[in-house]
């Protein structure tokens, strides 16, 4: 009860009032005066027992409840303590002086309420000062026992054993603010915000209950928050947030109830409009919890102004938009383009086999046959190129439809065999096949799946020096099929692993600088495996030779539609993030 009535007089102090020890002063001056008439009113019994008659105690019984309450009115609505306060001591002193003549004088036990105006000025004050004047006042109330015979108050009683009853009553109401004497002076000032972390910081500190409403406000509130400092106090700080973060900022009080150290939530806080400003008065700021005292009655919090932040992630957010929307631009242009290109090689390929046929008649000079046969080379190349460029762009693009359907995989990988047997017996390279038995069937996009073989064989031939070896092999895992290829050829380095899969890049070095190729087979090959929801690995060293794996899931791939596959994602940064699909290792 003690700590409810405090808490209440916090609430009524003058929100211009920062200082912590100043507000503790008012709170404590406000509780004096509103609990002071009761005590009054039980001592204006006197003046009935001095036959003054029932009319002129309720007579002063109301003047003391409504000087004492319009004392703490003025200072809760003005701030203005010092006033009132030597204003309240001089009439108290005059008062208590005539009330101590009508009980008898200072023969009375009622004169034992002297000690009172020391002991009450002292004790909201915490001032050696204001106890002295209270000790000053006292002496006054008592030399007006002594006045002079024509000034003298008329004494009306004898002093009765129940005028016992007033001081005792006095002294009960000692006990419990006693009680809390032992903590240092001002001990609920000393958990109101620090101005000087304040301004150091750049932030708002306030002192919330454990229902989150605000006890105390830093007076940085007008600097940072455009407010007047008790324009926050109380429930207005929860009726200023914005109604979609109210759930977190409760939520966050739960914790700090359940025990949590601290706690930290955004919040947008409904502010007063600027004169420019034609709409949106909601800021972004950054509220902090902690405890306040070991007990966890109260809890101190920073508000800081998070706007910067906040404007940050929508940068952040527009643009990843438009970056977004721009690769996907770049994916359908480019398919556009590739798509355009086919038609004139086509044409090229054509009709330079219809020439080297001599379907119209022989050369007149063989090189006239050699230089035919490099354009026809070249536009088979340029082609294959294109061919990859557009299904790269159409697998980004979202465009690249695959078809499943239950197939025996051991078929294509023969298939890929007798395509690449031809390329392999030119480098004069082992093409195997080993498929285990258990192989069986896949539900998979067939020419897919033959295309993922194609390009990774071609490659293993490619990069396989003459009298190596290439391999093709698959086995069923429970529900995946894992297939892989591997070579004996010259192998990757570890720091060029990170290239590896990225469209149109290829790792530069002794071994490879001499090898054609546009750098799009691997790349389109893990944007195949992205498509039926695989994984695919690479394990390699130097001179050693290279095992690219793939696995798939048996049934076929769960998602259904178009799927859009990023592919430039072999970097180090994305396969931190998780976008490697994959892993890319050195063995050995």
């Amino acid at each position: 009860m003690p700590g409810a009535i405090a808490t209440g007089c916090e609430r009524l102090v003058h929100g211009r009032v920062s200082d912590g020890r100043t507000r503790s002063r008012h709170a404590r001056f406000i509780g004096v005066m509103l609990a002071a008439p009761f005590l009054a009113a039980g001592s204006a019994v006197t003046l009935v027992t001095a036959n003054l008659g029932a009319s002129a105690t309720l007579a002063a019984i109301l003047a003391i409840f409504g000087l004492c309450w319009l004392a703490a009115l003025w200072v809760s609505a003005t701030g203005r303590a010092r006033e009132a306060g030597a204003a309240v001591l001089a009439a108290t002193a005059l008062a208590l002086g005539t009330l101590i003549g009508f009980a008898g004088g200072l023969a009375s036990p009622v004169a034992l309420l002297l000690a009172a105006l020391p002991v009450e000025a002292c004790w909201v004050s915490r001032s050696r000062r204001w106890a002295l004047a209270g000790g000053a006042a006292a002496l006054g109330c008592a030399a007006m026992q002594f006045l002079p015979g024509e000034m003298a108050l008329p004494v009306f009683t004898q002093p009765a054993a129940w005028h016992w009853l007033l001081p005792l009553a006095w002294a009960a109401t000692l006990v419990p603010r006693l009680a809390g004497l032992h903590e240092t002076g001002d001990g609920r000032a000393d958990a109101t915000p620090d101005l000087d972390v304040e301004g150091l910081a750049g932030v708002v500190l306030l002192r919330l209950n454990r229902q989150g409403e605000v006890l105390d406000v830093g007076a940085r509130t007008q600097a940072v928050l455009g407010l007047a400092p008790d324009l926050l106090l109380g429930n207005a700080l929860f009726d200023r947030i914005h109604i979609a973060d109210r759930i977190a900022y409760l939520n966050a009080l739960a914790d700090m109830r359940d025990g949590a150290v601290a706690a930290r939530v955004e919040l947008r806080i409904r502010l007063p409009k600027a004169a420019e400003a034609s709409s949106g008065n909601y800021r972004s700021f950054l509220l902090e919890m902690a405890k306040g005292d070991g007990d966890g009655a109260a809890f101190l919090a920073l508000l800081r102004d998070n706007s910067e932040m906040a404007e940050l992630r929508r940068a952040l957010a527009r643009a990843e938009e438009v970056a977004a929307g721009a690769d996907v631009t770049k994916s359908r242009f480019l398919a556009a383009v590739s798509h355009e290109l086919r038609t004139p090689l086509n044409a090229i390929i054509g009709f330079s086999d219809m020439l080297l046929h001599e379907m119209f008649g022989p050369f007149g000079d063989p090189r006239q046959k050699e230089y035919v046969t490099l354009v026809r080379d070249s536009g088979q190349h340029l082609l294959e190129v294109v061919t990859s460029i557009l299904d790269v762009s159409r697998i980004e693009a979202g465009a690249y439809r695959t078809h499943p359907e239950p197939f025996r995989f051991v078929e294509a990988a023969e298939m890929c065999r007798s395509m690449m047997q031809l390329q392999a017996d030119t480098k004069k390279v082992r093409l195997d096949l080993r498929v285990a038995a258990d192989a069986g069937e896949v539900n998979a996009d067939r020419r897919a799946i033959q295309q993922i073989l194609i390009n990774l064989a071609s490659n293993a031939i490619k990069f396989t020096p003459e009298g190596g070896e290439v391999a093709i092999g698959a086995r069923r895992v429970g529900s995946r099929l894992h297939f892989w290829v591997a070579d004996t050829g010259i192998g990757i380095a570890e720091e060029d692993l990170a290239l590896i899969g990225q469209p149109f890049v290829q790792v530069q070095n002794d071994y490879t600088r001499g090898f054609e190729g546009a750098g799009l087979g691997l790349s389109l090959v893990k944007g195949l495996v992205s498509l039926h929801e695989g994984t695919l690995s690479i394990d390699s060293m130097p001179g050693e030779g290279t095992t690219v794996s793939v696995s798939i899931p048996v049934d076929g791939p769960k998602g259904e539609g178009e799927r859009l596959i990023k592919l430039a994602d072999a970097t180090p940064a994305a396969r931190k993030n998780g976008d490697w699909n994959g892993s890319l290792r050195k063995t050995g």
